[in-house]
């Protein structure tokens, strides 16, 4: 049979309506390559499209190894032609030998002063490894920086830990009292979200988690949040706590009538699937939390987006490790109604087929043009993040 004569992209298997992928999509391209450019290791990808189409890819270059601390940069490279090619890599953060990484880019299209829009790139740093900072250790920071320029040039880092983060160990200085003792800390990755229409239009939010108190063996000291700001990074504010232990990295997007979804991470792994918190005002409180059987996951990252983000009816896309067991099998799928249901689905990359280690891990997803979504995805065992266009109806 000819898959590209096939009109119609729908079976019905048992009683799930699902889509295959009917037609010839491009191939991946490597974008970041393990080994090279100063890098042992290049992990957590994020990407964006500016308003001119050019995108830009960004991750955590790990210059010793694979650990998730160590000496890390946050590291970026530009396409100008949809994916196909990219330029040489840009340095963007630098924390000496310690960590800055999870970067989570987004493009404030609201504010007067940045008619071109002015890029914000969050990200993390710290002083020792996750496990010893959820033993009380250690201190994690949240930053960001900006682009004016489409990404040319970034400003100096701003340290924005007071406002988001509620650390009871005063490791840094003594306005660092809390009485919450958040100890671990992260952006999302992937990449940040903006409200572009409703009461919250111009508000930029950013998904996040962090482990509270004495680290738990279920990972249960884990719960996701949010931060965002409605000045343009002037002041930030703090969203209510998910109130499901064991939530972890997230990914939001912005919906009609001021509301907001993240989509989590459940680091307990008691439920291999993917955890849903609902907000009817922009991501400030939760009004619904619960686990979505449609989405399994084996303990990964996942990436949200709305692909229509000025219309009353989102369309919406989401990529994770569609398996229970381990990591590999990345999906792509689409929803029409905010969610509940995601009856499109392309198989990015399947499992290794025996082999040892993961076959993909973390990805994030853009619109790159009308029908195109860009997917920067983590595969072959971390040995590279690679590119992939996918055309939809």
């Amino acid at each position: 049979m000819n898959r590209r004569s096939i009109r119609n992209p729908f079976l019905l298997i048992g009683c799930t309506l699902l889509s295959i992928w009917v037609s010839a999509q491009p191939a991946a391209v490597s974008v970041f390559i393990s080994g090279r450019e100063g890098y042992k290791i290049f992990r957590i990808p994020a990407i964006i499209t500016r308003p001119d189409g050019v995108l830009l890819a960004f991750a955590e270059g790990r210059v010793q190894g694979g650990a998730d601390f160590g000496d890390i940069d946050i590291v970026l490279k530009k396409s100008r032609d949809k994916g196909k090619t990219w330029l040489p890599l840009q340095k963007i953060t630098d924390n000496d030998t310690l960590q800055s990484g999870n970067p989570a880019p987004v493009i404030d299209l609201t504010d007067p002063r940045f008619p071109k829009g002015r890029i914000f790139l969050f990200y993390n740093t710290g002083n020792v490894t996750e496990n010893e900072i959820r033993q009380g250790k250690g201190y994690k920071q949240v930053w960001y920086t900006t682009s004016v320029d489409g990404g040319e040039t970034w400003s100096a880092g701003v340290d924005i830990t007071l406002q988001v983060h509620k650390p009871l160990q005063p490791s840094i200085n003594p306005a660092y009292q809390f009485a919450e003792d958040w100890r671990c800390y992260a952006n999302t990755p992937g990449h940040a979200e903006q409200f572009q229409t409703g009461i919250y239009r111009g508000r930029i939010y950013i998904a996040a988690n962090h482990s509270a108190g004495a680290a738990k063996p279920d990972a249960g000291d884990y719960a996701a949040h949010g931060f965002y700001t409605d000045d343009h990074g002037e002041s930030f504010h703090l969203s209510e706590v998910v109130s499901l232990p064991g939530s972890n990295e997230a990914s939001a997007v912005a919906l009609p009538r001021n509301k907001l979804m993240m989509n989590i991470r459940n680091q307990k792994g008691d439920q291999r699937a993917r955890i849903v918190a609902l907000s009817h005002n922009g991501g400030q409180k939760w009004d619904t939390v619960y686990f979505d059987k449609q989405l399994p996951d084996p303990v990964c990252e996942g990436s949200i987006l709305n692909l229509t983000p000025h219309k009353r009816k989102p369309v919406l896309a989401f990529s994770n490790n569609a398996s229970e067991k381990r990591r590999d099998s990345l999906t792509l799928r689409i929803s029409y109604d905010e969610g509940s249901s995601w009856p499109q689905s392309w198989l990015i990359e399947a499992g290794n087929k025996g082999r040892k280690g993961d076959a993909t891990a973390y990805s994030d997803i853009t619109v790159v043009g009308k029908n195109e979504i860009g997917i920067l995805y983590e595969r072959d065992n971390y040995g590279e993040i690679a590119f992939r266009l996918i055309r939809h109806k």
